[in-house]
């Protein structure tokens, strides 16, 4: 493999982890507060009391999905025993328990539990439309990159139906992987963006279940959300306001740095809307370009690395040396 390929695949998987836990002290913090005290750098405690460097349930879920494909493929299955272990025995936690976790994905998980169909297991009421699928998909886009088009969308609502159900967080996470499949392709931010714009449009316009939802995702289909300014960006929990959110953030940047600490500092579900930002802007600028203090403080970060090391070992066919600490 590449060095380039090898910057993207931990960029990506690392730089989630770290958005996540630049988030972690301050979720639910508002935007005025943060303005006033923005967060710069890691911190310690805050919101969950947890130590610098923690990450939450978004990182251990897109964990749980990079050892599935691990294994050389998609097998759902092996995915839900996944999240499974996570709520219930403190798989892939940073400490051991689970301290944040979304209604829906607990419910959801609890059907997995329960013996539920995976696809069949998400919540797909209009009200389950949190953005708990999206801030773990990630990992699907190095599976999906060498696919046809058609078949990345069908594959990122399969996964997004293990926890979310509904037709809105299908289409997020499908936009969003797509976004990021362009990243690897080696498009700019801005070049993959307008690529989305068309190849949503044209992918959900030709799904009729799907076409009734487009005019939820409007404003990020149009081309033009980075000319939005910042007071009609949302950072809800609301899976269209993350994307929103992290688009923005994206296009609005330079650098991980920068992009990452934007989409904290927006305020509200700071540690999703870091994770989702955080993971395309690792892809985009590399391991690299992640702030080598904040890798040193990150949680597990070795245990990351190497799962990194494993996903693209399997995905792409060639060893990946571990370039954390060195």
């Amino acid at each position: 493999m590449k060095d380039l390929q090898r910057e993207k695949v931990f960029g990506g998987v690392l730089g989630l982890a770290v958005g996540d836990a630049l988030g972690v002290p301050v979720e639910f913090a508002g935007r005025a507060g943060l303005r006033a005290d923005p967060v710069t750098g890691m911190r310690e405690y805050g919101t969950h009391h947890q130590p610098a460097g923690t990450w939450s349930d978004d990182s251990s879920l897109a964990f749980c999905l990079a050892e599935t494909l691990c294994l050389g493929g998609l097998d759902l299955e092996d995915l839900a025993d996944r999240f499974v272990a996570w709520l219930y025995k403190g798989y892939w936690t940073p400490h051991g328990d689970v301290f944040d976790a979304g209604g829906t994905t607990r419910v959801a998980i609890g059907r997995l539990k329960s013996g539920v169909e995976p696809t069949k297991a998400g919540p797909d009421n209009e009200d389950n439309n949190g953005n708990g699928s999206l801030m773990r998909i990630l990992p699907l886009a190095f599976y999906v990159e060498s696919k046809e088009v058609g078949e990345q969308f069908r594959l990122a609502h399969e996964v997004s139906c293990l926890t979310h159900g509904h037709l809105r967080s299908q289409m997020a996470c499908g936009i969003y992987t797509h976004f990021l499949v362009n990243l690897l392709k080696g498009d700019t931010l801005h070049t993959a963006y307008a690529n989305i714009v068309r190849t949503a449009r044209e992918f959900y316009s030709s799904q009729p279940a799907f076409t009734a939802e487009l005019s939820h995702f409007s404003r990020v289909l149009t081309g033009t959300i980075h000319l939005l300014p910042e007071r009609d960006i949302r950072s809800t929990v609301y899976v269209v306001d993350t994307l929103e959110a992290s688009i923005w953030c994206l296009l609005n940047t330079s650098s991980y740095r920068d992009a990452v600490l934007k989409a904290v500092n927006l305020g509200e579900d700071t540690d999703t809307t870091g994770a989702v930002t955080g993971g395309a802007a690792g892809i985009y600028y590399g391991l690299s370009g992640i702030p080598t203090e904040w890798l040193k403080v990150l949680v597990k970060g070795e245990e990351i690395a190497d799962l990194c090391e494993r996903l693209g070992k399997t995905l792409c066919g060639s060893y990946l040396h571990n370039l954390v600490h060195t």
